[in-house]
């Protein structure tokens, strides 16, 4: 599955393949979940899928997870 998007079009509160992908390479690949506590005025957060901590990098792509 090579369908990454752009992170702006991830959508809200759903579990999701996140990764960093720039000119240092791809790194950080792992599922997260994008929330937002105001959308339009406050920037989203992207939390471990267990909602115990959130992730102190912006990845810069997502794409929906394999199916099981």
């Amino acid at each position: 599955m090579t369908n990454w998007r752009d992170i702006s079009s991830a959508p809200e509160g759903v579990e999701i393949m996140t990764k960093i992908d720039d000119a240092d390479g791809e790194r950080n690949v792992q599922s997260l979940i994008k929330r937002t506590r105001i959308p339009g005025e406050t920037r989203p957060m992207f939390w471990t899928p267990d909602g115990s901590m959130y992730v102190y990098y912006a990845p810069t792509h997502w794409r929906h997870l394999p199916a099981a």
